[in-house]
């Protein structure tokens, strides 16, 4: 059942898996009973699934002449077409189809051979795929988290894992949808800390939101605050990648926005006794909390994506992940990006397709161009790329009005807008405003 001569470029080392007899029995049953057509198709993935190229050819002919109105395929007819293809000669010529029907032992059990030719497809196909991820490991230019994602990406594929098994069918649909409406809410959406933004903007799964400020605009006390909603709130996993802060300076941050402890006295380890006793009432639910802190140097999408792996195998697949912040990803070794703009575009491209991989919100915090301080900030002014505008499905733009010196002074001291720049299914234009509570490391709302 197998051969040391793979055709069909399989790998040099390995006896490749092949089975003769089983490929002869499939065209033998198609050949021999018209019926057989639908119980083969129901399991070949196609003509490539066939070992021999000639076998490749017989099966397509036996398909093209079995769609032809008012005619089956047998021997006769299937040599026909191959002659029209000019190639009949190549596949052994009329006696080899008259061969093949001599071949099955009967045409009944046609689906039966098929899952035998598919079987020995499949392996030679793993084959294929694990020597590939041999020579990506070797490569210099391929970064191993990256040949590590191209392999697995490309077993699943195989394995047919998909992940969760969805319908795909609108019979299906409506009805969830219409359960949907009755209760008043998307069971799968996740709300924010905040009533006046979740009036507006939900995280749905498979969505890229994205979150831009200034430096010292708010972003990193949104995504903290965040994180501390989903995980100890609502007790949902999530994934916090951190490139800007260090994991202990994000507990510190914990600390200070759920016991109300001063940060910077949590910062500089110099807490008092009533700051004891604030925070041991919060340290038992801070340990037990599904929340994921990875400061990981050098982080990537494909990085990312093996986190969100390893959570789901330990029963916790994350309901959100966060990354603080998009531009600060090390991006993927592709060949592709030439510029500083197509790698930007490229890291946010790869986190959409990563919540829609996953069906999880990503939230991204993405810095703005230099232009975009002391006046309220636009989608255009993300930095070093407009891709991200392009891939985002929810864009809020955090602003405060600081002085020229940095100081919170003016009509708006004290306040951060959130502004709904884009919401694909939602309105856009709307404009939260946030208390500002920094030494809290807290954002809150103002009409709670």
């Amino acid at each position: 059942m197998s051969s040391p001569d793979d055709s069909s470029g399989g790998p040099g080392p390995f006896a490749v898996p092949y089975d003769r007899e089983a490929e002869q029995a499939v065209l033998g049953a198609l050949l021999l009973a018209p019926g057989a057509v639908e119980a083969v198709v129901a399991v070949l993935r196609s003509g490539a699934d066939f070992h021999e190229p000639a076998h490749q050819e017989v099966y397509r002919a036996a398909l093209a002449v079995h769609d032809r109105p008012g005619v089956r395929a047998d021997p006769l007819t299937v040599a026909a077409e191959l002659g029209r293809r000019g190639s009949l000669a190549r596949v052994g010529g009329a006696a080899y189809l008259h061969a093949l029907v001599q071949a099955v032992p009967t045409a009944a059990n046609a689906g039966h051979y098929a899952e035998k030719v598919v079987e020995t497809a499949r392996r030679r196909q793993l084959i294929r795929t694990l020597t590939a991820g041999l020579q990506r490991a070797g490569m210099a230019e391929v970064g191993p988290e990256d040949a590590a994602e191209a392999v697995l990406a490309e077993l699943r594929g195989l394995a047919g894992d998909g992940g969760e098994r969805r319908s795909l069918w609108l019979g299906d649909l409506v009805p969830q949808f219409v359960d949907e409406l009755e209760a008043g809410r998307d069971p799968d959406a996740l709300d924010t800390p905040w009533p006046d933004l979740n009036a507006v903007v939900e995280l749905k799964p498979g969505q890229l939101i994205t979150v831009g400020a200034t430096t010292g605009g708010g972003k990193s006390l949104f995504a903290m605050n965040l994180v501390a909603h989903v995980g100890l709130r609502r007790g949902r996993p999530v994934l916090m990648a951190s490139l800007e802060m260090g994991g202990k300076e994000l507990v510190a941050r914990l600390f200070a926005s759920e016991a109300t402890v001063p940060l910077d006295r949590l910062v500089r380890r110099r807490v008092e006794d009533a700051d004891w006793q604030r925070m041991a009432e919060v340290t038992g639910e801070l340990q037990r909390a599904p929340v994921l802190l990875d400061d990981t140097p050098s982080l990537s999408v494909a990085t990312l994506r093996s986190r969100i792996r390893w959570m789901a195998a330990q029963g916790r697949p994350p309901a959100l992940v966060v990354v603080d912040y998009l531009q600060l990803l090390t991006p993927e070794r592709s060949g592709r990006a030439t510029t500083r703009a197509q790698e930007v575009g490229e890291i946010s491209r790869g986190l959409k397709l990563l919540a829609g991989e996953f069906g999880v919100p990503v939230v991204a915090l993405a810095q703005f161009n230099r232009g975009a301080v002391g006046r309220r900030p636009l989608v255009s002014d993300f930095k070093e790329s407009s891709a991200i505008e392009q891939d985002s499905n929810v864009i809020v733009l955090l602003h405060r009005e600081l002085g020229e010196d940095g100081a919170d002074t003016g009509p708006k001291a004290g306040t951060v807008e959130a502004i709904v720049a884009k919401n694909r299914n939602g309105a856009a234009g709307r404009v939260v405003e946030l208390a500002f509570q920094g030494h809290y490391g807290r954002l809150t709302s103002l009409h709670a």
